[in-house]
Parts: C-alpha cells; sequence; structure tokens
C-alpha cells in the first residue's frame, strides 16, 4: 500500500523548489521558460510572459 502522506509530503517540497529557484532566477536577470501545448513561453524577469526569445537566449553569431 503507497503512503499517500508521503507523496504529497514530497510534492510539496518539490513544488516550493522549484518555486523558489524560479524567483531567484527572475532576480538575477534570467527569464524562466515554459512549454504549454508545445508552445514555448518566457517569463522574463519583469513579469511579461512572450513566445518571442529573450536576446540572451539568441546564439551570437
Amino acid at each position: 500500500m503507497r503512503d499517500i502522506t508521503l507523496e504529497m509530503d514530497i510534492l510539496k517540497v518539490a513544488s516550493k523548489a522549484v518555486k523558489d529557484a524560479q524567483k531567484k532566477s527572475l532576480e538575477n536577470g534570467v527569464a524562466n521558460v515554459y512549454s504549454k501545448n508545445g508552445q514555448i513561453y518566457f517569463q522574463l524577469p519583469d513579469g511579461t510572459i512572450t513566445q518571442e526569445i529573450p536576446k540572451e537566449y539568441k546564439k551570437v553569431g
């Protein structure tokens, strides 16, 4: 029998870790990248969400 409480505790810890990492990235000026329905989205440090690739992510020629 699976321990549902343990699974929920692990998910809570993981969720908090992800949120903390996302917040730290934005504070350091790094965009967060997400995928939804096969589409890529960027959350910029100013809170803007866009599909345009940030200049920092583009390859320099």
